[in-house]
């Protein structure tokens, strides 16, 4: 956030007459950038999507693992290649080349690996990050009510050391992100993050995805 603030005479040490007011500019450093976008145009989809990733859980029970727990995941990180996925891969690949652009990357050349996420009554994902890839995403296929958040960790180390707590400036906090059918984010492979427990019967389903270099 950018901007100035005046600060009046009265509330300043004794200044020369010519500056009984102060401009104080903030300068933001260091910033971390994710994004967002809602494919609500996709929506006829979901249903015949649910009904994919509960075959696919169906024929192979046993969840790959990685950072997710008490729920089950794909081994196979190939799912944007289904024909059945075809629009949302290309839903997906849109919003990476527009992200991938502003991380400037002018001519983004990549492949989309894909798997499922899904989180039963007690689910998670514990913190961890998505190495060796450019960048990082979800797209939310279910959210049924108390579907936990995905939270991200404030990426610099020392800040943790701060006395300012909370989303001030210079403060330390962890920033929430609410899942909802049809919301995807995007996120620098870097960034810590993990997702809070699953608090219903309906499981909650996430379809994740890196875009690796050529």
């Amino acid at each position: 956030m950018s901007g100035s603030y005046q600060f009046g005479a009265g509330l300043m040490p004794k200044l020369p007459q010519q500056d009984r007011t102060l401009s104080v500019e903030p300068v933001n450093l260091f910033p971390t950038r994710i994004w967002q976008s809602r494919l609500k145009s996709l929506a006829p989809h979901f249903p015949a999507w649910i009904a994919a990733v509960e075959a696919m859980r169906a024929a192979q029970p046993v969840a790959a693992g990685r950072s997710n727990r008490h729920g089950w995941n794909s081994a196979e990180k190939t799912l944007f290649d289904q024909p059945a996925f075809a629009d949302l891969h290309a839903a997906i690949r849109a919003c990476c080349d527009f992200a991938l652009r502003q991380m400037g990357v002018a001519q983004p050349d990549y492949r989309l690996e894909s798997w499922v996420n899904i989180h039963d009554r007690g689910g998670f994902n514990f913190l961890h990050m998505h190495d060796g890839c450019l960048l990082s995403g979800a797209f939310y296929l279910q959210v049924p009510e108390g579907s936990g958040n995905l939270v991200f960790r404030d990426p610099r180390p020392g800040v943790i050391n701060s006395p300012f707590k909370g989303a001030n400036a210079n403060g330390h906090s962890d920033v929430q992100v609410g899942p909802e059918a049809g919301l995807v984010v995007l996120f620098p492979n870097w960034l810590d993050h993990y997702v809070e427990p699953h608090e219903n019967d309906i499981p909650r389903i996430s379809l994740s995805f890196n875009a690796l270099g050529r």
